[in-house]
């Protein structure tokens, strides 16, 4: 039995919340509709901007927090609590190794949540650059020059994007150039072999944005039930009274002691829910 109630789901969205498909299955919406009916919080914590992000939310129903940019932003309902931004010095470093690399960047921007992406004009081609241009093509600037694009306004993030071989050398470089000035997250998606890395301010990350919330609302870590699919949401989970890892992480991730639920595509976040916040009792949609 836990030692003390759940009070909080601390979730991923991409790879735990959502299906490959994109979408919540039945049984994951019922099991997050009757913890939220049983007075326990949801938490949404990803590395989404604001616009992608509420739509999901909105989706679910109700005023559901969330924490964006792996932690840069945090709001809840239509305030926003906190907002950390990248440093220009640190984000000019970062695009400039990037290009050095061959590795195309992309500046996610907007203090206040508003979502905006900014491109070279060059990369309309890039895989990253073409996923923002056939997603969300109204929030997306394409530039001449990134570096003097920079000096308008510090960023909240730099962004790449690429297989595992591409991306691993240009982290390591990252991680050397920018230790101290700024936190380099990655995210590895095996089934696909694609790797993002985002270089935001030093002290972002998820852990410390939901223990920001966990303090608002008077919730202590062991109240809290986090579960996310990435190398990003591993100090949530380690954090967390209870933290999980989907079976569809990164193998390596999977090893790294946490238990492990189903996959996104079998109801693993349903599971977690179930078992540890409805005492085993499973909620069909």
């Amino acid at each position: 039995m836990d030692r003390l109630p759940i009070r909080l789901l601390a979730l991923d969205i991409d790879g735990t919340l959502l299906t490959s498909d994109r979408d919540v299955s039945p049984r994951t919406r019922a099991a997050l509709d009757a913890a939220r009916a049983a007075g326990v919080r949801l938490l949404l914590v990803t590395g989404r901007r604001l616009p992608s992000a509420r739509r999901i939310a909105r989706a679910l129903g109700g005023e559901i927090p969330l924490v964006l940019h792996n932690g840069a932003l945090v709001v809840e309902g239509e305030e926003l609590l906190r907002s950390r931004r990248l440093p220009l010095a640190a984000a000019r470093d970062a695009v400039e190794l990037g290009l050095a690399l061959d590795a195309e960047p992309v500046l996610h921007c907007g203090a206040l949540g508003e979502g905006r992406v900014v491109v070279r004009e060059a990369a309309r081609r890039s895989l990253l650059a073409r996923y923002y241009f056939e997603r969300a093509p109204d929030d997306v600037t394409a530039v001449s020059d990134l570096v003097a694009a920079l000096e308008k306004e510090e960023p909240i993030q730099v962004m790449f994007g690429g297989t595992r071989a591409e991306m691993d050398p240009v982290r390591e470089a990252l991680e050397a150039r920018l230790r101290g000035r700024a936190r380099v997250e990655w995210s590895v998606y095996p089934a696909s072999d694609r790797a993002i890395l985002e270089v935001l301010e030093r002290t972002v990350g998820k852990a410390d944005a939901v223990a920001f919330l966990q303090e608002r609302w008077g919730i202590s870590a062991a109240e809290t039930l986090a579960v996310g699919d990435n190398w990003n949401d591993r100090e949530m989970i380690a954090r967390a009274g209870k933290g999980f890892v989907m079976g569809n992480a990164d193998p390596d991730l999977r090893r790294m002691g946490w238990p492990v639920l189903p996959t996104n595509d079998e109801d693993g976040l349903a599971e977690a829910v179930e078992t540890h916040v409805l005492g085993g009792k499973r909620k069909r949609g």
